[in-house]
């Protein structure tokens, strides 16, 4: 099963933040999507489902137990529909954080593109 990186793109406290171009979304079962080192509390997803008729299901994994002792609650669905954006997160690492420190990620379809943005702890 192939990963793709997803890197953060930092919140700048009392600044701003050029758009992001985002990374494409990759198709699970075959692919999925990893945040490395992730820190969910500071962590919102940007996703934009750029299709012209069909919605999509982005799915942020529960996390491995230990050390997410919430894991139980299982995975977080969000659907997207067409042509839209949705902000999902922050989220908690008791629930989705995975046992390398990382944050698993799936979607339905490859159109269109996730950003992760990480918000400073200053704010």
């Amino acid at each position: 099963m192939a990963t793709t990186q997803v890197p953060y793109s930092n919140l700048v406290a009392n600044g701003n933040l050029v758009q992001p171009a985002g990374t494409t979304l990759v198709a699970a079962p075959t692919n999925n999507m990893q945040i490395s080192d992730a820190v969910p509390e500071y962590t919102v997803l940007r996703v934009s489902n750029t299709d012209d008729d069909t919605a999509l299901t982005l799915t942020v994994k529960a996390g491995d137990n230990p050390p997410a002792l919430a894991a139980g609650q299982g995975d977080l669905a969000v659907s997207i529909a067409f042509g839209t954006v949705r902000f999902i997160g922050p989220f908690e690492s008791g629930r989705f954080i995975q046992s390398d420190g990382s944050m698993m990620i799936e979607s339905t379809t490859t159109t269109g593109t996730i950003t992760a943005l990480r918000i400073p702890r200053s704010v």
